[in-house]
């Protein structure tokens, strides 16, 4: 049984464990609370609340969500209370002696951690901002001054934003939560870069996988192991085709949940893959469901619910519910609603699934063939403006009052001034601007024929808060034209050539001439056959005729 408690005006949720006692402060705030331009903030304070504790003798962690950041112990009581205490002291009081220390290792955190399949989901749905922005590098962190971190931490680290839970038998004695007085702040709301679902993108990445947004119900999350059994029994059990098959179903705090599915593939079997995985969707959404699936999940999920640490192990969701205003339910509440799910119900999340689908195909593969739509890689619409021309090559750079638009020959990219999310500006004149929508659009004014004073103009017209300057570049990572070949001398021809060629043709010419005379005068004089000599002559200037003709042959060969 969870127990409803206050500690220092901050919520407090107490569940018993047969273990180690274990703590986590949960706040509601994360990078989907950020924007692309300083992005960054809500992770390099998480950091500095934990760096002055050092090498702690019992375990202790901290992590940034994109709907929440928490912090975890587990040891002795007295660790777990002074742990707590300690970091909303930090909250309160930065230590930011340790701020370029930190921004430091969060640029060394992001350029080692590896990539992942579905990196790059975020941003294909939701475009650079709110949810999307975990697919970005924190481009904010450089700018972030002490007084931004201050208001950051004073709006967000709140007592009224936050909740504890403890998996024990009691509060810690001597914890004490010295946070200030604040407001819950809601989940923000979630913006969609796709204009027509089914969809699809393709990537570098060899597996299969599905992200979809469905309604947060009992159903969702068991359709998710459903999906998840017949994905391996189709791909890997019988086909042979995949190592791993997995499905993931994630609340995220506004009622709904994002629904995934993966499928991994050799490379060779990609084909295979797509159209096996693309197979079993098609199944799920005509309501082709096993009744054996649906009992073995809901069973399995019944196992969870019997076990003796079931409230100290749902703590952490628990606390999220309640600072997202979403229901929490007792446990026989969940074991009654277990039972309730049927396979019409299973049916309705399949077709939901496909009606937000969003899926992620290797590299030379496509989905329309199946009904997803491409997602777009390029802008709709372009800009009013003067054109700028590229130095080599076809397309430009069109600058308008209101945004620029790239005129490539694949397609058109424009980013408004207005939907802005950053521009990347490097000391050198390049420019990045992201959009909204995720659409990139990069200038080099070494590349294209710029007037002086229009790079100035970009930076004028995206707003300020939204600059991010990038360090400076090498001179070799600056794009410079291909120099022009000189047509006067072409690289691979010599001075001789043109006199042999004038020279084969003119003794060419000559022979060739003497010779077509001596055979038109021996057919002419009706010869006898004590003459073949004279045509054993004739033959051998034909011969030296096609030997003269040979050097203009290769040479004009050569040249070409």
């Amino acid at each position: 049984m969870i127990q409803h408690l206050d500690v220092d005006g901050v919520p407090t949720l107490l569940a018993p464990t047969g273990g180690p006692m274990h703590a986590g402060l949960t706040f509601r705030v994360g990078t989907a609370d950020e924007t692309l331009a300083r992005s960054g903030i809500t992770h390099l304070i998480e950091h500095l609340a934990l760096a002055p504790l050092g090498l702690a003798d019992y375990h202790i962690n901290g992590m940034t969500a994109p709907a929440y950041t928490m912090f975890h112990t587990q040891g002795s009581e007295a660790d777990i209370a002074a742990f707590l205490t300690a970091v909303c002291a930090h909250l309160q009081d930065l230590p930011l002696a340790r701020l370029e220390v930190e921004k430091e290792i969060l640029r060394t955190e992001w350029s080692s951690r590896g990539t992942a399949a579905i990196d790059d989901i975020p941003l294909w749905r939701h475009g650079a901002r709110d949810f999307g922005l975990t697919s970005y590098p924190e481009w904010g962190l450089g700018a972030l001054t002490a007084d931004d971190l201050r208001e950051w931490a004073a709006r967000w680290f709140t007592r009224e934003n936050a909740v504890l839970w403890i998996a024990g038998d009691r509060v810690p004695a001597g914890l004490r939560l010295g946070l200030p007085a604040g407001v819950r702040q809601p989940v923000p709301v979630a913006s969609s870069a796709l204009p027509q679902t089914p969809a699809y993108f393709v990537s570098g990445s060899r597996a299969v996988v599905l992200d979809s947004v469905v309604r947060r119900s009992t159903a969702a999350n068991i359709f998710s192991g459903v999906l998840e059994r017949e994905l391996y029994r189709s791909l890997r059990q019988d086909a042979g085709l995949s190592y791993t098959t997995t499905t993931g179903y994630e609340p995220r705090g506004d009622g709904y949940a994002s629904l995934r599915a993966l499928a991994d593939a050799l490379s060779e079997k990609q084909d295979a893959v797509l159209g096996g995985f693309i197979d079993v969707l098609a199944k799920m959404r005509v309501g082709r469901i096993e009744q054996a699936d649906l009992d073995a999940t809901v069973a399995k999920r019944e196992d969870f619910l019997g076990i003796a640490e079931v409230d100290a192990a749902r703590l952490p969701s628990y606390a999220l519910n309640v600072l997202t205003g979403q229901p929490n339910s007792t446990i026989d509440e969940h074991r009654a609603e277990l039972k309730t799910v049927s396979l019409t119900d299973l049916h309705e999340v399949a077709e939901e699934m496909m009606a937000s689908a969003l899926l992620m195909v290797p590299g030379g593969h496509r989905a329309d063939w199946a009904g997803f739509v491409a997602a777009p890689t390029h802008s709709a619409d372009t800009v009013d403006g003067t054109t700028y021309r590229a130095k080599q090559g076809a397309g430009g750079l069109r600058v308008g009052t209101d945004g620029v638009t790239y005129l490539n020959p694949s397609g058109p990219l424009t980013v408004r001034y207005d939907s802005c999310s950053a521009m990347l500006a490097w000391p050198d004149g390049a420019r990045q601007l992201i959009g909204a929508d995720a659409i990139v659009l990069h200038i080099e004014p070494t590349m294209l024929e710029l007037p002086p004073g229009t790079i100035q103009a970009i930076d004028a017209g995206v707003p300020s808060d939204r600059h991010v300057t990038m360090p400076a570049r090498t001179p070799d990572q600056i794009p410079q034209p291909k120099p022009i070949a000189h047509q006067e001398e072409p690289a691979g021809r010599s001075w001789w050539e043109i006199p042999v060629m004038v020279l084969s043709g003119l003794g060419t010419l000559l022979m060739g001439g003497f010779c077509l005379l001596l055979t038109i005068g021996m057919f002419a004089a009706d010869s006898e056959p004590d003459d073949k000599w004279f045509w054993g002559v004739i033959a051998v200037g034909w011969l030296l005729t096609v030997i003269l003709a040979l050097p203009i042959v290769l040479l004009n060969r050569r040249r070409r």
